[in-house]
């Protein structure tokens, strides 16, 4: 069974930094194009950064410059490093790795920027 799960977020201050992490199963990780959503209520899942197998990225407008994602094959993690952040950035954050045209989605960890 594929599992996909993120951990990391909570409540931060504007101005501050976190780093989310997205464990994927060992069989799919290392051939999944890892991307990072996120959904704040009664809008629809943007697309904020995503990394291809070779390690190529792409960054939403919004959080270029801002956020970093990378990828550990050994540990079949990828992350999302966060800084500089602002209160439009609270969402939910997901994880979804991708296989060719099957995608396998986390369960979602909260992000709060917040004073």
């Amino acid at each position: 069974q594929v599992q996909v799960s993120e951990s990391g977020g909570g409540l931060v201050q504007p101005g501050g930094s976190l780093r989310l992490s997205c464990v994927a199963s060992r069989s799919i990780f290392r051939v999944s194009v890892v991307e990072w959503y996120r959904q704040t209520p009664g809008k629809e899942r943007e697309l904020v950064a995503k990394i291809t197998t070779s390690g190529e990225t792409e960054y939403a407008a919004s959080v270029q410059g801002r956020f970093t994602i990378s990828r550990d094959n050994d540990l079949n993690t990828a992350y999302l490093s966060m800084g500089s952040l602002k209160l439009e950035d609270t969402a939910v954050y997901y994880c979804n790795a991708r296989v060719f045209s099957r995608d396998f989605w986390g369960q979602g960890t909260q992000v709060t920027v917040s004073s």
